[in-house]
């Protein structure tokens, strides 16, 4: 956005950082709040904070003490934030994912080598867990949690000197003592748990097969009574629908045999079992790459949903030792030999066909939050080196993202189309 367009929001957006920052107690913060959010707004390569000085005409300390040092709560901000982005959205979903920030010291909190998404390989990054509100048309970030793998858990060494390195490096960043290395699958239910702690309601949960894959992430979305739609691999286990469990002959003596079920499947031999002539063929959105064969851009592949019964040791059955049904979702490409990606769901059983595919598909609005939450607003633009910073300025940069994606929908065509 340049100097003109910001100026002609400039009360739209000054009210609207009045409402979010309204936590802040100092008159001070509230108006640094305003200045930093406008500065990364502003066209800009760079978003660290001595680029935004120079083009905004500020001094750049006065950024750098408002982010990394001034002690003020993130929480009730992103509280504010959630509440807002729910009202403007309507999600159909909350969406789950993790992106990675390339880094190329070790002093930023929870740098490490480590996989990355958006790397595409092991490197050296930041790793941050998100839950956005989505839907086909608009998606928004609700809620961040910074990853922190072992290497920066000194209650995880392996010997005292090890410790102590950890130790004295949580210190220069100013980590918390009670933030400690848990997975990505934890720190998501975490921020369900504080969202709906906000008086957020959830509607269906979806996720990659980062966390699909989890029995336990899914169980614990069960135990919160959150239906979901997640990606799992084509190797976990489950069993048909109709499965019911049995106990082998009793010869009478000794204990009577318990009730099990057969072997189990898996999701992909359940799906070739099924055969192509189970397919149905289904368009889930309309994107912008059209051409001779594909004039209204339709996203079309086939598509077949059945009853299973995932198995798992950690999944609970009930009292007759029988396993809840959810839904199997699998995409078999025309031009693939055999189903490509899978799904499971707790959505109800008359849920049709289309609509499993529809949510299963939504993660792509994510993908375009984090590209311009990056390339547009500098959220891995930042260069401190403590925990408590880089948690404000991913709470300024989802305040901007807000902002912007209001101007959006309350005028297509108004500055700030990503």
């Amino acid at each position: 956005m340049d100097t003109a367009a910001l100026t002609d929001v400039g009360e739209r957006l000054d009210a609207f950082v009045d409402q979010v920052f309204s936590s802040l107690k100092r008159k001070d913060q509230r108006a640094t709040a305003g200045v930093y959010t406008r500065g990364l707004m502003l066209d800009g390569r760079r978003k660290s904070m001595q680029p935004m000085a120079q083009r905004l005409g500020v001094d750049h300390q006065r950024l750098q003490q408002f982010v990394t040092s001034s002690p003020w709560d993130v929480e009730p901000v992103r509280k504010t934030l959630s509440r807002k982005a729910c009202d403007l959205i309507a999600p159909d979903a909350w969406v789950i994912d993790d992106t990675g920030f390339a880094k190329d010291g070790d002093g930023s909190p929870g740098v490490a080598r480590q996989y990355s998404g958006t790397l595409g390989k092991v490197g050296n990054c930041q790793v941050a867990v998100s839950v956005h509100a989505a839907t086909d048309i608009a998606s928004a970030p609700l809620d961040w949690r910074l990853y922190l793998p072992r290497s920066w858990d000194d209650e995880t060494a392996e010997d005292p000197e090890a410790a102590a390195a950890i130790t004295a490096r949580r210190r220069r960043s100013a980590i918390p003592d009670d933030e400690r290395h848990r997975s990505k699958a934890a720190m998501a239910l975490e921020m369900l748990d504080e969202l709906i702690s906000w008086g957020r309601t959830p509607p269906v949960i979806v996720a990659d097969a980062g966390y699909g894959d989890s029995a336990t992430f899914r169980q614990g979305l069960t135990d919160r009574g959150l239906g979901y739609v997640v990606a799992v691999k084509g190797a976990t286990l489950a069993h048909p629908g109709g499965a019911v469990p049995a106990a082998a002959a009793y010869s009478g003596r000794g204990r009577p045999p318990t009730r099990r079920y057969p072997a189990a499947l898996t999701c992909k031999d359940l799906v070739l079992a099924a055969g192509t002539a189970a397919l149905t063929e289904l368009t889930w959105r309309h994107g912008t790459k059209t051409g001779p064969g594909n004039p209204t851009a339709a996203m079309r592949s086939r598509f077949v949903a059945m009853r299973v019964r995932p198995a798992n040791r950690t999944i609970p059955c009930d009292e007759d030792g029988v396993l809840a049904q959810a839904w199997l979702l699998a995409e078999w490409p025309d031009d693939a030999a055999q189903p490509t990606d899978f799904w499971l769901a707790t959505l109800p059983e008359d849920t049709p066909i289309a609509q499993l595919v529809r949510l299963a598909k939504i993660r792509w609005r994510i993908e375009h939050d984090y590209r311009e939450l990056k390339t547009g607003l500098g959220l891995d633009h930042f260069e401190g080196r403590s925990w408590l910073g880089w948690h404000h300025h991913a709470t300024l940069v989802t305040a901007a993202h807000l902002f912007l994606t209001t101007l959006r929908l309350a005028d297509p065509k108004a500055t700030g189309q990503a």
